[in-house]
This record gives C-alpha cells, structure tokens and sequence, in this order.
C-alpha cells in the first residue's frame, strides 16, 4: 500500500456509492423481515444457514455497484465475484448474522468495503433494525449516523466488555466456548450479539471494550474493522485455536494487554 493515502482512490466518492447502495439493500432486507423468512441452504455446516433475502440482496448490491462502476472488482458472501480492473474491488456481506434475522432477532447489518490492494479504504456498515449508519474512510475517521465516534478509555481488565461470536464447524466452537469460558472468569462479562461487523463497529463507537472471534471471512469484518481502527481502534489476526485465522480488536491504548488476555485464555493456536 502507498505510505501516503493521497495516493489512493477517492474515498469519499467511494463511501458514497457504498452508502446509497447500502442503504438501498437495508431497506430491502427490511422487506424481507416482513415476510416469512425462507432458508434455501446452508454453507460452513447445518446450522449455518442462507436464506433467499440474503441472496436477493447481494444480487441487488452486485447489480447497483457494477452498474455504477463496472471496472471494479467484487466478492460477495452469497458467491457474486467479479475481478478487478480499477484496482478497486467490493467486498460485501448482505446480511451479516444471518441466523438472527431467521430468528427475528434485531442485531444484523448490511456490510460494504471499498478494497485496494487488501486494504479497506472505505466502508459502511447499516445496522437494519435500528437504521444506524457507521461509516469510515482510510485515513479519515469513523462516524455513526454523520457523528464522530471514537473508542472507550482503558480500564483494568476486569472491567472490560469483551464480544465474541462462534464458529458453525462443531469442533471449533467447542474450542472457542472453552476459551470464552476462561476469559469470562476475568472481564466484567462476554457478548455474543451475532453479527461481526456490529460488533466492529460497537468496539469503534465506545460500547464495548474488546472483540475476539475465530473464522470471519473477509467480507465479515472488512467494512466493519476499517470503522473501527478509525475510531481509534487496533486489530490484529493471528493464528486462532480451531486452525483459522483469529481476529482480535480492542482501542489501541488498551490493545496489547488485551492481546495477552486473548492469548492466555486459548483463543490462539500455540506453538507448533
């Protein structure tokens, strides 16, 4: 990536087009909660499921940003692909928490991510129930509903809110509950709210203290991980327990010990 962020795209115009489209498929998903809710598949296993919502968004998503910008590139969760020839490509989640939205549950959100060469430049994150819009560019802070937003101070660890989600492979997930498991002995408490990219963004906006997750696809935390660092964020992946990558994201002041935290607790896989 260029040291300089005058060396990239414009974010700004970028952010815009992932805003108008974004918000075009809350609506839409919106819709959908209205009706009743279709699983048509599954994908990582049973549990993890795909309905005809999720779809039908990311077709709509797919068709509004190659419409606005063909030469661009394009990875959905849902399968659209498409290669890049602008040196920009989308990464997109239409519904990230997916079973919550089967469920009825309001804590799911549209995620688009302007990427250069790997590295998010702009991104927005639509929470669908509540109608919050987080938004941020490379270089160019993070705000929720056009406000600024920034991270919690650092307090001791066992005042920290820590969110957390689990993996749909059953081996991983029991990994991961024993990690949780121990860490809960020494926070204030733990939160699996079901949506990465929220919980991204809620590290980003001051609601919680840290986040640690095993297996996030890149269209999971991309548009949500650029909120967050941001708003003053520090994330990092690191090798995970359950033998996939292991995000971990907490403010940067407070970032290192948290790590510690991570690693002492077994979300981490250890030497080989």
């Amino acid at each position: 990536m260029p040291e300089r962020y005058d060396d990239l795209p414009d974010r700004a115009s970028l952010l815009g087009t992932a805003k108008q489209v974004a918000l075009t498929a809350a609506e839409l998903v919106r819709e959908g909660a209205r009706r009743t809710v279709v699983v048509s598949g599954t994908k990582s296993s049973p549990v993890d499921v795909v309905t005809e919502v999720d779809k039908a968004a990311e077709r709509l998503i797919y068709d509004r940003l190659m419409a606005l910008r063909p030469r661009d590139g394009f990875l959905g969760e849902e399968g659209a692909r498409s290669s890049s020839q602008s040196g920009v490509s989308w990464l997109v989640d239409p519904i990230d928490g997916t079973v919550n939205f089967v469920y009825g549950i309001p804590q799911y959100a549209v995620s688009i991510a302007a990427v250069v060469e790997d590295r998010a430049v702009a991104g927005v994150v639509v929470d669908v129930t509540r109608g919050e819009v987080f938004e941020a560019t490379l270089g160019g802070g993070a705000r929720c509903d056009g406000r600024e937003i920034a991270v919690r101070a650092p307090v001791a660890l066992d005042q920290r809110l820590v969110l957390t989600g689990f993996n749909y492979v059953a081996d991983v997930r029991a990994r991961q509950a024993d990690a949780a498991a121990r860490m809960l002995r020494v926070v204030r408490d733990i939160r699996r709210l079901g949506s990465a990219a929220l919980d991204l963004c809620a590290v980003g906006a001051g609601r919680a203290d840290g986040y640690v997750e095993e297996g996030l696809h890149p269209w999971d935390g991309a548009a949500g991980g650029l909120v967050a660092t941001e708003a003053g964020a520090a994330l990092a992946t690191r090798p995970g327990v359950g033998g996939t990558d292991c995000v971990i994201c907490a403010p940067a002041a407070a970032f290192d010990d948290f790590v510690g935290l991570v690693e002492r607790c077994g979300f981490l896989a250890g030497p080989a």
